[in-house]
């Protein structure tokens, strides 16, 4: 199985920078068995059954994109020097692991000032940039609100700079646990309206909580894309979401998780019958044609980039040659693509 076998060409125009609103106005492939329509996001609560079950991921996402200024001793006197940083993840010795750029102009034990309030030594670069700031809990979470920026994919990012409108745009409306660095995209689209609409027509809700990594943004390099080794990421399923799924499945219900990263963790947790169970730790979980799939029953999704491991991971729901079909329709109908684009609904013939 090789990278190629899931590229397609994109013109460049059809990558969104700005979501549509409101949010349940973007449009909706559906893309049930072998039959392609076109829809709207609000049309969900008409095209879903009563006793579906959507699963929502609350991770919450953190201003994590952060410039500053570099301060260091030298025998000429203080340098300083300006410099981007984007948080990954908090480490257990109470570091944050970062990207930088500049990073090669970075030194171990030299400081990085945020704002008055925030700053970081570099405590390692060594295995990865490690950062410990000054503040910890609730101060750090304040002084991150105000010096940080939403951190916004690179193709969004590259043409244009994060502002205040995007610490909206970039949030879903059930956001609750703070630690992800990038959004649940495919929630984006779900508006106070719509979460009412769909609970009026008998659709369930459970939340469950993966925190995105800016490694979901890394590109594949490898030909066989067997050999690829996913990032890491924190999730967890909670009891009650666990009951509210085995429920639903005894009742005749469809699993249909809202996002690639709700539907990694499930099927993460899952037993091979199926079985939901609690489950709290990390998932490297690489889903790819082929895989036998445990709980999902469809997916509500964005359309993802060229050679990702998301184009792998819809192939495998759906089949690599209905996607291509799917994704071609996408392009002919100008379908907007990516994080702030439309959105897709993918039921395979096999549910």
């Amino acid at each position: 199985m090789k990278l190629d076998d899931f590229d397609f060409d994109l013109p460049e125009e059809l990558i969104a920078t700005r979501p549509a609103r409101p949010r349940s106005s973007a449009r909706l492939l559906v893309a049930e068995g072998p039959a392609t329509r076109d829809a709207h996001v609000h049309d969900l609560p008409t095209i879903l059954r009563p006793g579906d079950r959507l699963i929502l991921n609350d991770t919450r996402v953190i201003p994590a994109r952060l410039t500053g200024t570099r301060l260091r001793q030298s025998a000429q006197g203080p340098v300083t020097a300006r410099i981007e940083v984007t948080l990954m993840e908090p480490q257990a010795d109470g570091t944050w692991s970062a990207l930088a750029r500049p990073l090669r102009k970075l030194a171990l034990g030299e400081t990085v000032v945020f704002s008055d309030a925030l700053s970081a030594e570099v405590a390692a670069l060594e295995g990865g940039l490690r950062l410990r700031f000054n503040l910890a809990g609730e101060d750090f979470d304040a002084a991150l609100e105000v010096a940080g920026a939403m951190p916004l994919p690179p193709y969004i990012a590259g043409k244009r700079a994060p502002d205040e409108r995007d610490r909206e745009d970039y949030q879903t409306i059930w956001a609750a646990r703070a630690g992800a660095v990038a959004a649940p995209t495919a929630s984006l689209h779900f508006d106070e309206a719509l979460v009412a609409a769909l609970g009026a027509a008998g659709i369930d809700f459970t939340f469950v909580t993966l925190h995105v990594g800016a490694g979901t943004f890394l590109p594949v390099t490898v030909d066989d894309v067997t050999t690829h080794r996913m990032h890491a990421e924190w999730g967890e399923v909670r009891p009650k979401a666990a009951e509210e799924m085995n429920a639903t499945r005894a009742a005749g219900g469809r699993i249909i998780p809202v996002g690639t990263t709700a539907l990694r963790l499930i099927e993460t947790a899952a037993a091979e019958d199926g079985t939901m169970r609690p489950f709290e730790g990390e998932t490297d979980i690489f889903i790819y044609p082929g895989y036998r799939w445990k709980i999902a029953d469809g997916l509500v999704t964005n359309f993802h980039l060229p050679k990702s491991t998301l184009m792998m991971l819809v192939s495998a729901l759906m089949g690599q040659e209905r996607v291509r079909g799917i994704y071609a329709h996408a392009i002919a109908a100008r379908y907007r693509f990516f994080s702030y684009g439309d959105a897709s609904l993918l039921i395979p013939s096999r549910i």
